[in-house]
């Protein structure tokens, strides 16, 4: 039994050329960065903790029911996320998969290649982590590494780089046809935010991991890397994949509207299960267990 549940919003399509939603554009300073609205909500109210982990928990709730559509219907769901260092694209895929199945929800954040896979056609290793029949992969990160830090760096040809850009468009209209549902989001941080969260993890000793050496020089290249989002944006932001923009300076905010736009996009239905009875316990008929002395626990310190 189904109860209907359709999000508001558009549906995601099968078709390559279905019109982009006009909502997705954010507005963009001279350096490519999304000036952030004050912290405020739509009727005008802060945003309080309260809210914020009262709502994630109603919106947790409804991706359990998405996932629990995608299996059932078969879909094969890719969400790509991409943004600058720090923009809190990390933080938004554990709300996503919080309260989800790993076996449904897959998360793909994959290392530097190696050079074997260097040899091999660019997007060869990121079709290996596509989803099956029934599974949501969110790619933190994606095959935009060749637009992005590729290019920015220079890890890239310079006709490496342009081949991705004349590739890129055909291969996502590829996998639209096949029938897989690809979602982007890019997550757009201000500078003076990005600075803010950067020196935050120099001094967080369980944040320090995650400030590369490779996140510094993304500081010093901040124009080139606004030159290299907007021409990727330029090639890519297609009709049938485009980009959502995600205003992250307020990472609350942001990752309450991503999960509400994500389940915006693909109408799912609220399946009902079968009533479940716990069944009663299994009786001992005579077995007898091992003294617990001969089992090692873990010292309770707490």
């Amino acid at each position: 039994m189904v109860t209907k549940r359709r999000p508001k919003g558009h549906g995601a399509t099968s078709g390559a050329d279905a019109a982009p939603t006009p909502t997705r554009r954010a507005k963009t300073g001279k350096d490519g960065a999304t000036t952030a609205p004050p912290r405020r909500s739509k009727g005008g109210d802060e945003l309080t903790n309260k809210t914020y982990l009262k709502e994630l928990a109603r919106l947790q709730v409804e991706l359990v029911r998405l996932q629990e559509w995608i299996k059932q219907e078969g879909l094969r769901v890719v969400i790509l996320f991409e943004g600058r260092d720090a923009a809190g694209k990390g933080g938004a895929i554990k709300r996503i998969t919080q309260g989800m199945s790993p076996r449904i929800a897959r998360v793909v954040a994959l290392p530097a290649p190696t050079e074997r896979e260097k040899s091999q056609w660019y997007f060869q290793r990121y079709v290996a982590h596509l989803p099956a029949a029934g599974e949501m992969v969110l790619m933190d990160r994606s095959w935009y590494n060749r637009a992005g830090v590729e290019r920015v760096m220079g890890f890239c040809t310079e006709e490496e780089y342009l081949e991705f850009l004349r590739s890129c468009p055909e291969f996502e209209r590829m996998l639209v046809r096949s029938g897989i549902i690809v979602i982007k989001y890019w997550f757009s941080v201000s500078d003076g935010e990005q600075d803010r969260r950067f020196k935050q993890r120099m001094t967080d000793p369980a944040r320090r991991w995650k400030l590369s050496p490779m996140d510094l020089q993304s500081r010093s290249r901040w124009v080139e890397y606004s030159r290299a989002k907007d021409e990727m944006f330029k090639h890519t932001d297609l009709k049938g994949t485009p980009w959502y923009v995600v205003n992250s300076d307020d990472k609350k905010r942001a990752r309450l509207n991503v999960i509400t736009h994500l389940l915006s996009l693909i109408p799912y239905e609220h399946l009902k299960g079968e009533r479940i009875k716990l069944p009663p316990r299994q009786r001992e008929d005579g077995y007898v267990r091992p003294p617990l002395t001969d089992q090692t626990f873990v010292p309770e310190v707490y």
